[in-house]
């Protein structure tokens, strides 16, 4: 009847005649539910009386008066219980009414304030009467106030029995025209017809190693405790339940198909590696130092290698990359770097020919489609004659036969598909994998994400990377802004414009890239070469944009957001993003790292539209205060979540019900640890010991193995 996987369960109809009754009964048939009932409740992912009983409180009422409202300040999120002191209901100016309630502690009154409010508030609230209120504290003519609050009534004697004589009430999320009345009943009758049938989903070693409470009591007490203040701890064990089955799945992947492929073993010969390093004109930072050693130890390994890069711009990545590809080669094996366009394996084809003028090495470039030259690069990566070969997407093409890979490094490894890294890792005799991104992704999603995967971290920026300067500026202050730029500019910089919009819109008030472009090229630098760019050209036009731009031809670049990722313009230094606070952290950063390439100076100028949003604002002052990418990151994970920050699309992202990926760090190592090591003592979950593990591990494996990346 139901695949229950990570907690959440998923219905299965009853079938005719079929009298089963259990934790998995479709909701719809538990008593004072209904057809109509379940389909709201399904709004909120309930479907069976398990996903009720797993629908926690997001908060809980206490019937005894809570004092300290002397001690609360603006800008705090609270929930309370105090009494009602008076009443106030008045016209607006507009004629619409305005509703005023002070509640008192016995010591200080605070005032929730209602511009819309149904007709039965007034008669609702009542002085004398005991309410819980919940909201975030304002001030108004410094009287603390509560715009808009929830409440409830605390002393309410339409109570069922069981929650007359409580001293504290579950508070749950609504929809539609369900009440907490209907929920706190609903629970009650789910518990009480199904409690002896809640099943344990974790083994006893861990419930002892952890002090966990057994599932069942757990359950219990998130909605029937007497002391919510102790229930974080209660929580603790569901979100550790969710993580340890993610990291599950992860860890017997990577047991039964990650490291059990046989790749090459090479040898660091320190030939060529060493030939480099010495030749550098630049010494290595520690960081890029350690990453070349991680990799090194697990290429010199047996297994395939399937590593993750990640390094913000500017952190030396290719260096790192290159080394590895060294290593490969000189083992008597080739090397290939994938780029996902075209313009982007051209740059990575000059740097690396050029990082390795001298040598006799032979490093070919491969694109697609036809180009003078192509078939006899093809013969000679198929002869072996080509030993660093440098492509698009067209590596992956059939007609492309290497001689003997025995590495590839995947550029920006998020733009290509599952199915594309896929048929990398079942290339030849499976050559060591390393995938590079230069979009950190929070240090504590890494394990989430990509939990088959090593990952190495590149955290330090090379000594001569000159930090990016950045300013938030009013749009008021655009002329200002320009009067820099222009100073810039006639110093022989070039200078990117970013607009939210290609062309003017009825919807929505910003200004866009076309007006943009005939402002800067007609009224403020018509002496200055300025060119539009935008996602509507073909592929040839915006790459013939940028060769020119990076040529110098092309002084101002006015775009949106399709300037190349990765693509290295040295002599650009001013970044100017108009309507800065219409963009993402991610997005924001990504874009100052597009100037300041070549070791110079290099200004970044947010032009902020207001009235500006809470979240806005910190995100216009984290990029003014730092430039590190990783914990520009953690800042977005923490104001968008992990939803949000990954997009609907991104695979491998489980949705978890009770954990918290930002705040339950902790409790995630701990899972991942428990996870590989039972993973590590019993391969296949066949011990005695793991049946609880079994169990569920089989009920929840189909649903969850599609997030495995390849």
């Amino acid at each position: 009847m139901v695949d229950n996987y990570g907690g959440h369960a998923r219905m299965v109809p009853m079938q005719k005649g079929q009298q089963t009754r259990d934790t998995s009964t479709p909701i719809q048939f538990l008593k004072g539910v209904g057809e109509v009932r379940a389909r709201q409740l399904d709004k909120l992912g309930i479907r069976t009386v398990l996903d009720l009983m797993e629908y926690f409180p997001r908060n809980y009422i206490t019937r005894m008066l809570q004092p300290a409202i002397r001690g609360l300040r603006p800008g705090d999120g609270i929930a309370l219980t105090a009494m009602i002191n008076w009443v106030d209901e008045y016209p607006s100016r507009e004629g619409k009414k305005i509703l005023n309630v002070g509640i008192s502690d016995g010591h200080a009154t605070l005032v929730c304030t209602w511009f819309h409010y149904p007709k039965t508030y007034p008669s609702l609230l009542k002085p004398g009467t005991n309410i819980w209120v919940t909201g975030t504290l304002s001030e108004y003519n410094g009287q603390l106030q509560l715009m808009h609050p929830e409440f409830e009534q605390v002393d309410d004697t339409d109570e069922e029995d069981f929650w007359k004589s409580r001293e504290a009430l579950p508070v749950y999320g609504l929809t539609g025209n369900l009440t907490q009345k209907f929920f706190r009943k609903a629970i009650h009758a789910a518990f009480e017809e199904f409690a002896s049938q809640i099943q344990e989903n974790l083994p006893t070693r861990i419930l002892e190693k952890h002090g966990f409470l057994p599932r069942r009591t757990a359950l219990q007490k998130m909605h029937f405790s007497l002391k919510p203040t102790e229930l974080a701890r209660v929580r603790e064990r569901f979100a550790y339940e969710e993580f340890f089955y993610s990291q599950l799945l992860w860890a017997r992947h990577k047991h039964h198909h990650v490291s059990k492929v046989q790749g090459m073993k090479f040898e660091n010969k320190r030939e060529l590696t060493s030939d480099l390093y010495r030749k550098l004109p630049y010494r290595l930072t520690g960081a890029q130092k350690r990453v070349i050693n991680e990799i090194f130890s697990e290429m010199c390994s047996q297994k395939q290698m399937s590593r993750l890069l990640q390094g913000d711009v500017g952190s030396g990545k290719t260096i790192v990359t290159l080394f590895a590809m060294l290593l490969a080669v000189e083992n008597g094996f080739q090397a290939a770097l994938m780029a996902p366009t075209e313009i982007l394996a051209d740059q990575h084809f000059t740097n690396i020919s050029r990082l390795l003028e001298g040598t006799e090495l032979k490093v070919v470039l491969l694109k697609g489609g036809s180009h003078k030259g192509k078939t006899q690069t093809k013969k000679e990566i198929a002869d072996g004659t080509a030993q660093i070969v440098i492509g698009t997407h067209a590596l992956l093409q059939s007609d492309i036969v290497f001689h003997s890979l025995g590495f590839v490094a995947v550029d920006e490894q998020h733009r290509f598909g599952v199915q594309q890294r896929a048929e990398l890792a079942n290339k030849d005799k499976h050559p060591d994998l390393l995938y590079l991104s230069a979009t950190p992704i929070p240090r504590s999603l890494s394990q989430t994400v990509y939990g088959d995967l090593e990952v190495s971290v590149l955290d330090e920026v090379p000594p001569n990377r000159v930090p990016v300067l950045t300013s938030v500026r009013s749009t008021q202050k655009i002329d200002s802004v320009f009067r820099e730029v222009g100073k810039q500019l006639a110093a022989g910089s070039q200078v990117y414009v970013v607009c939210p919009l290609i062309e003017e819109s009825d919807k929505l008030d910003l200004l866009d890239a076309e007006r943009m472009h005939k402002h800067l090229s007609e009224n403020v630098f018509p002496q200055y070469s300025c060119v539009l760019l935008h996602g509507k050209m073909s592929s040839a036009e915006k790459d013939e944009i940028m060769l020119r731009f990076k040529d110098g031809e092309i002084k101002i670049l006015v775009s949106t957001t399709v300037i190349e990722v990765g693509l290295d313009i040295p002599n650009a230094s001013v970044m100017v993003v108009e309507h800065a606070e219409r963009f993402g952290l991610a997005q924001l950063h990504q874009l100052r790292g597009r100037v300041g390439r070549g070791g110079q100076q290099a200004w970044c100028y947010l032009i902020a539209h207001h009235p500006l949003s809470k979240v806005a604002r910190e995100r216009l002052d984290t990029m003014a205060r730092t430039n590190d990418g990783f914990l520009i990151a953690e800042k977005d994970l923490q104001l968008r979540g992990p939803g949000e920050f990954f997009g609907t699309e991104q695979s491998g992202m489980p949705q978890f019900k009770h954990a918290s990926l930002i705040s339950d760090q902790p409790i995630l190592q701990k899972a991942r640890a428990d996870a590989f090591e039972v993973i590590a003592e019993d391969p296949d979950l066949k011990a005695e010991n793991n049946a609880a593990i079994r169990k569920f591990h089989a009920s929840q494996q189909l649903e969850k193995e599609k997030l495995i990346l390849y």
